[in-house]
């Protein structure tokens, strides 16, 4: 025993011997290192790509996604590795993303990141409208999307001795804050942004009211918005209904007539024909369903209201006269015209 482990003191001693062993492990330490990274960068991963071309702008749904292997070394770090982060989201507005693409960070962005996301929340039948507001009228910055407020309108420019004050509309949804270079004022907390402008849906005759109004300024008009459920109070107003700052707007501007517009594709309007001459025989002709379904009637020069059963009616004029034909529903709608006879001289 004691001769063994002399061998083996001698052994290492032996210079050589201890460089050559140290060079072998560091080799096989080598070896295992560059193994190691290499399977690392060549092991295959699963990425998100995309099964189809993406327009700008488009909500990517999943089956517009597949997931695929691909070699770990291939992905920079702006590749999104994860599904759950790119379905519900959209294609950045300057960016395609083509089929068999994978899906990278600066082009997918959420909804509320699209530039012009507020328009596509404006609900059907309403009109975008953008309010002008300042640090002071958005209470230091404290109106945000989502929030209801409520439009106040102040009218009279201080040489009188009351003001007229009151709500002009209530229950508004702002939609969007914008700075006045158009930027949401809320998307970036490392800027200080100043808010311009209030972004919001109103149906057509709201926006109508609130833009005649906005143009009044020279009659000390002044328009600014409210957190819903507040009060405005302003020392010697006359607090008013809606009614009457709107009867106020409409006495101070004039109002296009819009002209009324028959539905030709109206299928339970009577029509009326004539012969002509004197006498003159007119026909009104009914839809079907006079017998139960409507009622149907017809005034001849303002006398009283005849009820018609079938699906024609004559009537015989010697001279100038009017005719009115009504067709109504059962719950009360109205498929009604108005002619003067002869027809020549009519308007509907």
């Amino acid at each position: 025993m004691n001769n063994l482990v002399a061998s083996a003191k001698k052994f290492f001693k032996n210079k050589n011997v201890v460089t050559i062993i140290g060079v072998v492990v560091i080799l096989i330490l080598l070896y295992v290192g560059y193994s190691t990274q290499i399977n690392n960068a060549v092991e295959p991963v699963q990425v998100p790509v995309a099964t189809q071309t993406i327009q700008p702008r488009t909500e990517i749904t999943d089956d517009m996604v597949q997931m695929v292997d691909m070699p770990n070394v291939s992905l920079s770090d702006n590749v999104i590795r994860s599904r759950s982060q790119i379905v519900g989201q959209y294609s950045n507005v300057n960016s395609v993303i083509p089929e068999g693409s994978m899906f990278y960070t600066d082009t997918v962005i959420s909804e509320d990141e699209l530039p012009d996301a507020a328009f596509a929340k404006v609900k059907s039948g309403e009109v975008v409208y953008n309010f002008p507001v300042d640090m002071e009228s958005t209470y230091g910055n404290s109106i945000f999307p989502g929030n209801m407020i409520d439009i106040y309108m102040k009218v009279g420019n201080g040489t009188d001795e009351r003001i007229m004050l009151g709500k002009l509309i209530e229950n508004v949804e702002v939609l969007a804050v914008k700075d006045s270079s158009g930027r949401a004022v809320f998307e970036n907390t490392s800027e200080d942004r100043t808010p311009a402008m209030l972004i919001f849906g109103l149906k057509s005759d709201l926006y109508t009211i609130l833009k005649k109004a906005s143009y009044m300024e020279s009659l000390g008009v002044e328009l600014y918005p409210v957190p819903h459920g507040g009060e405005v109070a302003e020392e010697g107003a006359t607090q008013v209904s809606t009614q009457q700052l709107v009867d106020y707007i409409d006495a101070h501007s004039v109002n296009i007539p819009v002209p009324d517009e028959t539905d030709d594709n109206d299928e339970l309007m009577p029509t009326v024909s004539e012969t002509g001459g004197n006498p003159n025989t007119v026909t009104i002709t009914f839809p079907e369903g006079c017998d139960g379904t409507y009622t149907c009637t017809y005034v001849k020069d303002g006398g009283r209201s005849q009820t018609v059963t079938g699906t024609t009616q004559e009537l015989v004029y010697t001279g100038n006269g009017t005719l009115t034909a009504t067709v109504q529903e059962k719950d009360g709608t109205p498929h009604s015209i108005t002619i003067d006879i002869p027809m020549n001289n009519s308007t509907e």
